[in-house]
């Protein structure tokens, strides 16, 4: 029986899995987020680590026995983060073949038929990976508000502090959004606000989102400006990258994975209309499954075996085990 390792470094949490070749899920680990850009690489190795121990206890499958794995790693960003990368991995001990791709690609993998497509993620930011069927890639910086990049949770924080200045300079209406911040960080006022946060002295966190999507939810019209506004945003993601593996005109699939679509249709909506007015054909999907199940497949591929006719079991499985 053959055996195949994924593992989901994320910005906030880290998964991995471990699947036989019918696709059954032996093993789960988990750990806290690894991306070397604020956990430095250190950090990486640590979570792959654990999280990959966690698995192999849980499995009883011994090391020689995986024949290939795949890493989905947030803050895998550029060919210079390769080596750091591998490296880490190489702490594992592994003798089989191994991949390790940006987590952008996981949903694809996980969520597109035979990983064509595109995947836009919207987690604590946001990234997004294609690739057609001919294997030509396409991709955004994934770093954020410095690239123009929005619609994760922590872009619609930093929105929400706009609309709430908005309101305190009078430039807009007054809105909840400003209880919610000021509860956020325990601010006494506005102006102790916006002091704290230039100074440094309160921070803004992606978990204020769920606040932000309520008020939206809600009705207050700030809050679903913001929302909207994320929507339209993820919306313009999906289409440059379609772009770019040259899919725009075709039947497109567009993966949408990560925690923040987990709002449901205020935000889905908006970006759907985004993609239609400029890839018409586009079919939009929620991922499904976890995208550890894309680093699985990943991983597969390195053995040469077929994990998109396991897939199903894997998605299925997978849940089980990690419920």
């Amino acid at each position: 029986m053959k055996y195949f390792l994924g593992i989901d470094v994320g910005s906030s949490k880290t998964h991995a899995l471990i699947v036989d070749e019918t696709g059954r899920c032996v093993g789960f680990g988990k750990a806290w987020g690894g991306n070397h850009q604020s956990a430095g690489y250190d950090g990486t190795e640590k979570v792959m680590k654990e999280s990959f121990e966690q698995a192999r206890a849980m499995s009883g499958v011994e090391i020689a026995h995986i024949a290939g794995a795949g890493f989905g790693v947030a803050g895998y960003d550029f060919p210079s983060d390769r080596d750091p990368h591998l490296k880490a991995i190489a702490a594992l001990g592994l003798s089989c073949p191994v991949e390790v791709v940006n987590d952008g690609m996981n949903g694809l993998l996980a969520g597109a038929t035979r990983g064509i497509g595109v995947n836009v993620t919207a987690g604590s930011s946001n990234n997004a990976r294609g690739r057609n069927k001919h294997g030509k890639e396409g991709r955004i910086v994934g770093n954020g508000i410095a690239f123009g990049e929005y619609g994760g949770a922590i872009e619609i924080v930093y929105k929400a502090l706009q609309m709430v200045n908005y309101a305190w300079i009078k430039r807009g209406p007054s809105t909840v959004l400003t209880k919610i911040l000021l509860e956020a960080v325990d601010a006494k006022d506005e102006v102790d606000l916006m002091e704290g946060i230039s100074s440094e002295r309160y921070h803004l966190f992606p978990f204020m989102a769920v606040k932000i999507i309520e008020a939206a939810k809600g009705g207050d019209a700030a809050a679903r400006e913001v929302v909207r506004w994320a929507g339209e945003e993820l919306g313009w993601i999906a289409v440059a990258v379609a772009r770019q593996i040259e899919m725009e005109n075709d039947e497109v699939e567009i993966i949408q994975s990560g925690s923040v679509f987990e709002a449901g249709r205020i935000i889905m909506d908006p970006m759907q209309e985004i993609v239609l007015q400029h890839c018409p054909k586009a079919k939009l999907f929620r991922l499904e499954g976890p995208p550890v199940v894309g680093a699985v497949i990943l991983g597969m591929e390195q053995a040469n075996f077929d994990g998109y006719a396991v897939r199903e079991n894997i998605v299925q499985t997978s849940r089980e085990v990690m419920s």
